[in-house]
């Protein structure tokens, strides 16, 4: 009984210990917002499971993908690739970037511009020749470049999700609940870099509205998507486009007429949600291995909203079989693309007719 009772105390010591003690991570204590039920327009059903599954077992963590002028479907994998995928189904290597790209686009001159995490904003060219664009702003290096639009006049909005931790350290950026992230915007023309907005919670996704008047960025741990005026009355303020989403929003498009699609590749996590108000537990839970840190629930969701935020639709794969941890919604052609963080596929599911 003793020895059990010594067991106990030495335990409850350690874990004060790490409960306590300065580290890397530095949490804040943070009260979420209530989460948005599932109900309504949010209410769960099976459409995600009616989409086709291109490179299945090929590909390895497709975050983004991005489709050219001849119906080719590009993802960034976890190793480092940009892959293709051919109209017969099979997979090609595009490129290899060195480091891990994440948001893809291509540009007026069929460049695909890439938000890689570690290497920064890139261009690659159609024969795949990869130019650094921009590494830094305002003296403050990326740490963790994630998404990007591309207005018309070429001006490539782009997102920093944090600059104290790598993409490798995604959860700890989540513990610590501190504002790292940064909207930015590269204008080609010039090499110039600038800083829109900073102070974000994780800036995930990006996308522009259709007149190009504003363009929105995800603060994933937020539970929401914040909008950025670039033109008219409100040029330079910015406001909350939505809020209190039900999960976590990761990438954002815009179909540029009137429509964005966001993919939430998990649900709210209720254990994250409990240690938020408590920094002890957070600094406790970012000491863990991996294997004991929250894990997103298997569960596919993509969020249809309009211009002005109103949730329009939700489509679902409630147990992840088909589709799940969604991280990319593109849509092409009558069709969503989607992206994934750790999965084996791309998905493509077919809309109804508008």
């Amino acid at each position: 009984m003793r020895k059990l009772l010594l067991l106990l105390v030495s335990i409850a010591l350690v874990i004060a210990a790490l409960s306590f003690v300065p580290g890397r991570v530095d949490p804040a204590a943070w009260q979420p917002p209530p989460p948005t039920p599932l109900s309504g327009v949010f209410a769960p059903n099976d459409l995600l499971k009616n989409a086709d599954l291109l490179a299945q077992g090929k590909v390895y963590g497709p975050e983004d993908v991005a489709v050219d002028a001849e119906g080719r479907v590009y993802g960034g994998t976890q190793d480092g690739k940009i892959v293709r995928v051919l109209a017969d189904g099979s997979v090609e290597v595009f490129v290899e970037t060195g480091g891990r790209p994440l948001g893809l686009h291509f540009d007026a001159a069929g460049n695909l511009i890439v938000a890689d995490a570690y290497r920064g904003l890139l261009s690659v060219s159609p024969g795949g020749e990869i130019a650094v664009l921009t590494t830094s702003a305002d003296g403050v290096p990326f740490g963790f470049t994630d998404d990007l639009d591309i207005a018309t006049d070429g001006t490539i909005y782009f997102s920093d999700a944090s600059d104290k931790f790598s993409q490798s350290e995604y959860m700890l950026d989540l513990l610590e609940m501190r504002p790292h992230g940064r909207l930015l915007a590269y204008y080609p023309a010039g090499g110039e870099t600038r800083v829109l907005l900073d102070g974000l919670y994780f800036a995930n996704g990006v996308a522009l509205s259709s007149d190009e008047s504003f363009v929105l960025v995800n603060e994933t741990w937020a539970y929401r998507i914040r909008r950025f005026w670039l033109s008219g009355d409100k040029a330079g303020s910015t406001d909350i486009f939505v809020s209190g989403l039900p999960g976590f929003p990761d990438g954002i498009s815009g179909n540029r007429n009137g429509l964005f699609w966001v993919a939430l590749p998990t649900t709210r996590l209720a254990a994250v949600d409990r240690m938020h108000p408590h920094p002890w537990m957070k600094r406790l839970s970012s000491r863990l291995p991996d294997w004991l840190k929250p894990k997103p629930v298997p569960y596919g969701l993509v969020l249809e909203l309009d211009e002005n935020g109103t949730v329009l639709a939700s489509y679902h794969d409630p147990d992840g079989a088909h589709l799940q941890e969604i991280t990319s919604v593109q849509e092409h052609q009558g069709s969503i693309y989607l992206g994934t963080l750790h999965g084996d596929r791309i998905g493509r599911l077919e809309l109804p007719a508008r």
